[in-house]
Order: structure tokens, then C-alpha cells, then sequence
């Protein structure tokens, strides 16, 4: 089946009916297959502390103030609200890497996939929705807002610069400005300009280009804010069999794809490879690694991930 290329505002839209059956602020632990069932947890929305009372039958014990109560001679509890809103930033990867898919869709209409259904849930707990959408040579910026105005022009910039990988005219045009290709890092240190503390950053990519300074911008993120990787990939980015005459092209460059077995069994290696370096940016920082496939409806894989949770 051929993959599906680009992706409409109204294909974003009608995702709204599928934004159900998980929670982007899980408080289980979030299993990866990428990063392993360490003990990763997105620490959710804060509390804010409301008033201290007397106990009453049923109230959880863990929350006793024993000095309240040693001080006043009577049992006390503090009690606690959830904060109300936080703002979430999806940060969408739309560069030439994401234009590839074997099955179903391209990484890049799977990661808009993704973005529009983490818009949509985040608005509906009331939370504020924003992004960096970027391709090779732009970041359009939506700063967090709660209403669904913001949500639109966040999904107007992902489907604008989606458009543009399929436009060979755009590519032309990026190709003569002779500008370097926007890597992952640059969006990364943009990302902090933006975010100061208490929000979500969701990093939707195929993590191309991720390297040692890739680490240490998430480890910056992740020290005052709540960071999840979504990595998307494709089944023939995993394995590949090769047939005589076979091309890849890349940024330019063309490769002959060998039908020899070992040409496969490398190529199985160099992705383990890849998987490995992804374990060591990101196991040491606890933050949480989502794999994503081009190859099946992206909402199922998501309620999977995330255990099925909803608020």
C-alpha cells in the first residue's frame, strides 16, 4: 500500500474524535521501547496547597500535618488543589528525513498525526497549546494559549511546512538560498527561549542528526519542565532487502541498495546502532522515549503507550 504523503487541516480536525484514552500527564511510569521500563514519569500538573482543616473519617492519612497537629492538639490535614492549566509545546519535525514512508504514511504526516492529537487532548484537560513546527531552513512559532483559535494556527503551520516537502518548487527555492539545514539542536535551544519552567515539551522527530549537545539541551529542558520524546520511524528504516537496481536518495546523495546478505545484516546493525545512542542520550535523563510506526494508525499506538490512562 502506498504512503499516505501530506496531511490537510481537515485530516487534523476530525483526529479530535480519536484524542481520547490517554493522558499526556500520566502518573504510572511510562514504558519505552526505546529507553527501557526504567522508572520515567512525567510529573504531571502541581499542586497548590488550599487550606489546612481538621481531619475527618476518610481523608488520607499521608495527608496529616503532624506539627499542625502536634501544635493545635486535634488531627489536621492539608489539603491540596491541582492546578488548573499548564502549557504544552509540541515541537513538530518536519525536515527532508521525515519525507520517507514504506506503509501507510511518511514519518512527517505520522508526526503531525501525533502533534494534533496531543493539541486536542492537552486543550480538552485545559491545558495551553503551542508549538515549534520546523522544517530544514524554518521554525514557525505558536506560543501556548488555551483556546482553539491557538490550536488551528498551530495546525495551519504543521500542514504548511508538511505541504512543502512534497512541493518540489519549495525545495528548489530553500536549495538556492544556500542556508544550512536547521538541525535538531537549534530547535532545541529555541525550545528554551520559550519555555522557562512548569511546562510540557513534546518533541515529535525521528531524531535525526541527535547527538552529545542533544542531551545536554534536554537535560536544560527537563530541569524545570516535563519533556517526552515521540520517535517516529518507519518498519523499513528497521530492515531493508534489496533488489538490483534499487536507489536511495538523501539530501542530494544516491546510493545502490545491495541485495547482498550482508549489505542487510549491517544495515539491521547500523539501526541498533542508532537505537543504542538514542538509549544513552536520553536512559541517564529519565525522560521519557514514545516510539511511534508510519506503519499503523498513530491514535491505537498512543493509548497503547501510554497504558491505556485517561484523566
Amino acid at each position: 500500500m502506498k504512503a499516505r504523503v501530506t496531511i490537510t487541516l481537515e485530516d487534523l480536525m476530525m483526529l479530535k474524535a480519536d484524542a481520547r484514552g490517554f493522558s499526556l500527564t500520566p502518573r504510572q511510569p511510562v514504558g519505552s521501547l526505546l529507553a527501557g521500563r526504567h522508572a520515567s514519569r512525567l510529573r504531571g500538573r502541581g499542586l497548590m496547597f488550599e487550606e489546612l482543616r481538621h481531619y475527618h473519617q476518610g481523608d488520607d492519612i499521608r495527608l496529616m500535618d503532624w506539627k499542625a497537629t502536634a501544635r493545635l492538639r486535634s488531627p489536621h490535614v492539608r489539603v491540596y488543589s491541582e492546578e488548573r492549566e499548564r502549557p504544552v509545546l509540541m515541537v513538530v519535525d518536519q525536515r527532508s528525513p521525515m519525507f520517507f514512508g514504506s506503509r501507510r504514511a511518511m514519518k512527517s504526516v505520522a508526526a503531525a498525526e501525533v502533534a494534533a492529537l496531543g493539541a486536542w487532548r492537552a486543550l480538552d484537560s485545559g491545558d495551553r497549546v503551542g508549538g515549534l513546527v520546523f522544517n530544514d531552513h524554518e521554525i514557525a512559532e505558536v506560543r501556548p494559549h488555551r483556546s482553539q483559535n491557538r490550536v488551528l494556527q498551530l495546525f495551519h503551520q504543521v500542514v504548511r511546512l508538511n505541504g512543502q516537502l512534497a512541493d518540489p518548487s519549495a525545495k528548489q527555492n530553500e536549495t538556492d538560498a544556500g542556508n544550512q539545514p536547521i538541525q535538531l539542536n537549534a530547535v532545541l535551544e529555541h525550545a528554551l527561549q520559550v519555555v522557562k519552567h512548569d511546562h510540557l515539551v513534546v518533541v515529535i522527530s525521528d531524531l535525526d542528526g541527535a547527538d552529545d549537545q542533544t542531551q545536554q539541551l534536554t537535560s536544560r529542558l527537563a530541569a524545570h519542565n516535563d519533556v517526552l520524546i515521540v520517535a517516529v520511524y518507519d518498519p523499513l528504516g528497521i530492515s531493508i532487502n534489496g533488489a538490483p537496481g534499487m536507489l536511495a536518495h538523501d539530501r542530494g546523495r544516491v546510493w545502490e541498495i545491495s541485495n547482498s546478505p550482508g549489505f542487510r545484516d549491517e544495515f539491521q546493525a547500523t539501526f541498533q546502532r542508532l537505537l543504542d545512542h538514542w538509549k544513552e542520550i536520553f536512559h541517564g535523563l529519565r525522560v521519557p522515549v514514545l516510539p511511534i510506526s508510519t506503519a499503523s494508525p498513530v491514535a491505537p499506538q498512543i493509548r497503547s503507550l501510554f497504558g491505556n490512562q485517561s484523566r
